[in-house]
């Protein structure tokens, strides 16, 4: 079974030698627990270590915010969008009526449709491998009705493992025993990720674990995690 290796030091041998090619994996976790940063160290590996090229779909923060995060752990994103390794699809603009410069975004309004025509297009330009969706809480759709939680996740998934795109779901969660925030995007992913940042004693700490990777075998330990200038590493 082909992999794709994460970029996430200490992550590849916890699953066997990285995601399962192709797959979609929920990547879960409270805010502040490093979920975007992880999406965007799994992109910059692929675009500067494997050639492959990448998407980032931002629902929620304006592109150059994702820009100037990203810098902080030395990821040149401006320099991998001009090698044409990198998209940045603005779709947080569009949803908040703002205007944009952005070569990839919704110009005729924000729909689960449009968005997925748009990484559609985003994906075949650049014959890209890897997209990261952060957030699905930025889809605009209604959170007490899972059946449409549901069927926009498993519209864009679908679209994804059609084109053979090896996906990251970034999903927020609220309450602390929840997997995910409608508590069914969990099921129609093939794996699923929690970062965890829970208070002990008089301090912060991060941790992962893995609860499920179809088709894979994996740990099923929560490890420690941290955030230093290079970015995520998972002990």
């Amino acid at each position: 079974m082909n992999r794709t290796t994460t970029g996430i030091h200490g992550l590849d041998s916890l699953l066997n030698g990285g995601f399962v090619q192709g797959s979609t994996i929920l990547l879960s976790g409270c805010s502040g627990s490093g979920k975007t940063i992880f999406g965007l160290q799994f992109l910059h590996h692929g675009a500067t270590e494997l050639d492959e090229a990448g998407v980032f779909v931002t629902l929620e923060s304006r592109p150059n915010e994702i820009r100037q995060e990203a810098l902080q752990f030395g990821w040149n994103l401006e320099e991998l969008e001009k090698e044409k390794k990198l998209i940045l699809i603005d779709a947080a603009s569009s949803k908040a009526g703002l205007p944009t410069s952005e070569s990839y975004t919704l110009r005729r309004g924000f729909d689960v449709s449009a968005l997925a025509e748009e990484i559609y297009r985003a994906v075949h330009d650049i014959s890209a491998k890897r997209l990261v969706l952060d957030s699905i809480s930025g889809l605009g759709i209604r959170f007490d009705q899972p059946v449409e939680v549901r069927n926009a996740v498993f519209t864009i998934s679908a679209l994804l493992r059609e084109l053979e795109i090896t996906a990251l779901f970034v999903s927020e969660i609220v309450h602390r025993d929840a997997l995910s925030l409608a508590g069914v995007e969990q099921y129609i992913a093939q794996g699923l990720i929690t970062l965890n940042l829970l208070q002990n004693n008089n301090s912060l700490e991060r941790s992962l674990t893995i609860w499920k990777m179809r088709g894979s075998a994996h740990s099923l330990k929560c490890h420690k995690l941290q955030i230093d200038d290079t970015g995520i590493r998972v002990s």
